[in-house]
């Protein structure tokens, strides 16, 4: 029992992330100044088609809590970015599972139709493929503009189907082969350290998957094939102080909420509002106006996650 009991990771102090200026120690907590909107997100809408164990927004088919957004709130928040005369590059759609919001295909046509790059993220199942036909005309006038990103948590798929349900690594594998003959952009999205092996054992893997099923992702490549750290935000982790950057040699400029902002819709809400983060949609604490002016704000980073899955783990949902 005491061998199992050091094993177990530590829950995560109460009294940490509790104050937005202060640490649980006393010291000021870090704090991300915006340095200008690049990446705009799109929370197309909670509602999934699968419900998978360990995920970080809990969608399911069930979980509208963040409601569909339309192509017209996209298009309200892309003219604001342009009056702004934001540095704006591209916009990623996430969800949920963003092909279940049927306004999709109109919204990327418009990203795509203004200069900008595009990224969805998807689990390239049915939803997706109910678009195959508009997917391959935005293909066919933008080109590699667009870049869906599929999310495939392991190369085997025992472990994939454990976090998703039986039988959906088939059928993810079945998108992925459909966009590789179709010639889309495609990047992959896996779980760092999930089941056994380091990464470089991990990129071997995905390596020789997209390899017997003609897929051309670079495994080596950290865009194209993003490890993203665990999340579990029960799990005690470090807080984030303004002496942590110059300790761990990193910027807060690199930060996803110095360069981007959320778009998401509440169930009941009149309008869309802004987030600081695409992982935390439901908290209070990180929703930051309800247009891209007001949410032009510095973002503490009081959250578990931050610590976790941006400065230690270094990920980021972006290129």
């Amino acid at each position: 029992m005491s061998n199992l009991s050091t094993t177990l990771p530590r829950r995560l102090d109460p009294a940490k992330f509790r104050d937005p200026a202060i640490t649980a120690k006393g010291e000021r907590r870090a704090v991300v100044a915006f340095g200008g909107l690049r990446t705009l997100w799109v929370n197309t809408g909670t509602l999934c088609n699968i419900t998978c164990r360990n995920c970080y927004i809990e969608s399911s088919p069930r979980n509208d809590a963040l409601v569909y957004v339309s192509a017209a709130e996209v298009g309200a928040a892309l003219d604001e970015a342009a009056a702004l005369r934001a540095p704006l590059e591209e916009v990623g759609f996430t969800g949920g599972e963003p092909f279940l919001n049927r306004d999709l295909p109109v919204m990327l046509r418009d990203v795509m139709g203004r200069g900008l790059r595009a990224l969805v993220l998807t689990n390239a199942m049915k939803p997706m493929m109910n678009h195959a036909a508009a997917l391959l005309a935005l293909r066919e006038a933008f080109g590699e503009r667009l870049t869906i990103r599929v999310s495939l948590d392991h190369h085997e798929a025992a472990l994939h189907d454990l976090e998703r349900g039986e039988g959906t690594f088939a059928k993810t594998m079945e998108g992925l082969r459909w966009l590789a003959e179709g010639g889309f952009q495609i990047h992959v999205a896996g779980r760092a350290g999930f089941g056994a092996g380091d990464e470089a054992a991990m990129r071997a893997g995905y390596a020789a998957l997209f390899t017997a099923h003609g897929i051309a992702v670079d495994a080596a490549d950290a865009v194209a094939l993003m490890l993203f750290p665990e999340m579990d935000a029960g799990i005690d982790v470090p807080e984030i102080t303004e002496a942590c950057w110059s300790i761990l040699r990193k910027s807060p400029e690199s930060m996803m909420c110095a360069s981007s902002r959320m778009l998401v819709k509440r169930r009941g809400a009149d309008r869309p509002a802004f987030t600081a983060c695409t992982l935390l949609p439901h908290d209070p604490g990180f929703e930051v106006g309800a247009t891209l002016a007001e949410a032009a704000r510095p973002v503490s980073l009081n959250h578990p996650h931050c610590a976790k899955f941006c400065v230690l783990g270094g990920a980021a949902c972006s290129r």
